[in-house]
């Protein structure tokens, strides 16, 4: 693919951590929503941005949650790849009821992932392991709170709320020697998450 950036070299692969387009419902309103009609403008636009920067060895990884999979789409569709599908970067698991979500996740970004419960801890280690096994450049379809808590971990901070990534903003890593380097946050938001 003409304009491609550099592969797997000495400086490691790039991977690309995609927030999902703007969402259909909130967050507390449906469990798994699809997007909405400028979620849908979002993923579209991603995928053009990010076409000149990928290099033909790339793998596209999605949450398998609804929004996330049809952020990934066009970019698949452009590329004729498929998306691999991986639980290690679906949104963070919350045990209360769907109407109490909301207060629940208002409640945990104002928290520390020092005062967290195993479960959330184990939820962590997952999606950056799931980075840190990626073998070829990447783009991942994921969620405002696990691009937090990489994000977090690859600034050594304790918060559970680091940044506010906006939706189908994109954040670049990169996977050198083991290990995970953050290059750049993607654009932030202004206002609360859906």
């Amino acid at each position: 693919m003409s304009g491609a950036q550099p592969q797997e070299s000495d400086t490691g692969i790039d991977v690309f951590l995609v927030r999902h387009g703007e969402a259909a419902a909130s967050w507390g309103q449906s469990s798994d929503p699809g997007l909405s009609d400028l979620g849908h403008r979002q993923a579209r636009e991603v995928a053009t941005m990010l076409l000149p920067r990928l290099p033909a060895n790339v793998s596209l990884i999605s949450s398998p949650l609804a929004r996330a999979r049809e952020t990934a789409a066009p970019l698949s569709a452009a590329l004729s790849l498929p998306v691999q599908l991986a639980d290690s970067f679906r949104e963070i698991p919350s045990t209360v009821p769907l109407a109490e979500r909301q207060e629940w996740l208002k409640a945990f970004m104002r928290e520390s992932w020092g005062s967290q419960p195993p479960e959330l801890l184990e939820w962590r280690e997952a999606a950056f392991q799931g980075l840190l096994g990626l073998q070829q450049p990447a783009v991942v379809f994921s969620h405002f709170l696990v691009i937090n808590a990489v994000a977090g971990r690859l600034q050594q901070r304790d918060e559970t709320l680091c940044f506010w990534p906006a939706n189908a903003s994109v954040t670049h890593l990169r996977l050198a020697a083991g290990q995970l380097e953050l290059v750049a946050l993607g654009e932030e938001m202004a206002s609360v998450i859906n």
